[in-house]
């Protein structure tokens, strides 16, 4: 039984696909997990609930209090019990109920208060598949970190014949088990990862600094924590959070603050990810007071800052993986080739400037990898999320 000991949360919306929710309860429950189901009132019109409680052994939600009685259905407790939340069918009006945070029923509010991974499989007709607003819904969700399985396809309930039926049940269940199989691969490995930008002072209000916003880098470092990892986040000046109890954050502002940083954390890191944007060069006599406009022209004397994944990349024992960034404007493939080598890395990622949506401060990011075997991925344009996954399958395949 491969998912025994695994708590599933299973929302049902209202969609003629629900019915399908008794085969995807019975298979789950057949591996081992424990289904707890949470219906939306749609959903009523489409399935019972004690068909559902039957094959799930435990009671069915769906409101917030308990008939009579009036005893509250913890909606917070729901979503902290379970290890993965699964949504399927998702109806269009759910989809733009998660995307808009609207919590006007148990199963929306237990989304908004879950922090385990939430895997969504939407059902809907052709044509309510690919309006611009659902995709949009789609782009939206995807960004906040769902796991979104693509509609299959084939005959729809309408008649039509499209993408739009919801993911069959037996292959829920394989995305579920990969899941569970994936989020530990990373288990007992040490990671570093620097990310953002760092400011180097002008004087004690301006500084030299990019447009690095650190999207990318947080989202290796939640992916590999995720997965099992203990990872070390060097966090360079950025609004980007993250909450997960695998990462410790090393809050730093200049490129030398990250060095020692990164320094101090790499002996132990066996996977290494120099995502950061560091400044090139620095003021090299910082102002100690505000400098105040006293003519036209003002020169300033840059210094050369260390490179801190080639001065790490020298240090770099055989059991380590380094994998780097080269964000290019011209000639990419060469300067990229020239980086991967000058900076002793695994593998290094290129951005291109003139990839609409890639690169600074887009929640999407298109990339190719080139690894020191001559090996070469191409992706398309992706949410930074799921660039993060690839980047961190790629590691993974290589170890």
């Amino acid at each position: 039984m491969q998912l025994q000991g695994k708590r599933i949360l299973l929302g049902i919306t209202g969609s003629i696909a629900a019915y399908k929710a008794a085969h995807l309860t019975r298979l789950l429950v057949k591996e081992g997990a424990e289904v707890q189901i949470i219906m939306s009132t749609s959903a009523l019109d489409f399935i019972t609930p004690l068909t559902l409680s039957t094959l799930s052994k435990r009671p069915v939600y769906h409101q917030f209090h308990k008939g009579e009685t009036g005893e509250w259905n913890n909606h917070i407790e729901l979503g902290l019990w379970a290890d993965l939340f699964v949504i399927a069918p998702l109806s269009a009006s759910t989809l733009s109920k998660l995307a808009n945070g609207n919590s006007d029923n148990l199963l929306t509010a237990t989304y908004l208060s879950a922090r385990c991974p939430v895997m969504l499989a939407p059902a809907m007709d052709l044509d309510m598949y690919q309006h611009p607003s659902v995709a949009h819904n789609f782009s939206i969700i995807k960004n906040y970190g769902n796991i979104l399985l693509d509609a299959e396809s084939g005959e729809l309930a309408s008649g039509l014949s499209g993408q739009g039926r919801m993911m069959e049940p037996e292959h829920i269940l394989e995305m579920a088990i990969r899941h569970f199989e994936a989020s530990n691969d990373l288990s007992g490995t040490t990671a570093l990862v620097t990310a953002g930008p760092t400011q180097e002072a002008i004087d004690p209000v301006r500084y030299i600094g990019n447009h690095s916003s650190g999207k990318m880098g947080v989202a290796i470092a939640e992916n590999m924590a995720k997965r099992g990892a203990k990872v070390n986040l060097v966090l360079g000046p950025s609004q980007e959070k993250n909450h997960h109890p695998n990462i410790t954050t090393i809050h730093v502002t200049s490129a030398q603050e990250m060095y020692e940083a990164a320094l101090q954390a790499h002996p132990d890191a066996k996977i290494n990810v120099f995502a950061a944007a560091v400044a090139d060069y620095a003021p090299a006599n910082p102002a100690k007071e505000k400098i105040k406009k006293s003519s036209n022209d003002l020169s300033i004397s840059l210094k050369k800052n260390i490179d801190i994944a080639a001065t790490l990349g020298e240090n770099k024992s055989n059991e380590q993986y380094h994998v780097g960034f080269a964000l290019e404007t011209d000639k990419e493939e060469e300067n990229a080739l020239a980086k991967l080598k000058k900076k002793n890395f695994d593998f290094i990622v290129l951005n291109s400037m003139k990839d609409e949506g890639a690169g600074f401060k887009h929640d999407t990011n298109k990339i190719t990898i080139y690894h020191k075997s001559g090996k070469q991925e191409t992706s398309p344009l992706l949410s930074k999320t799921d660039i993060a996954a690839l980047i961190v399958n790629t590691i993974v395949k290589d170890l």
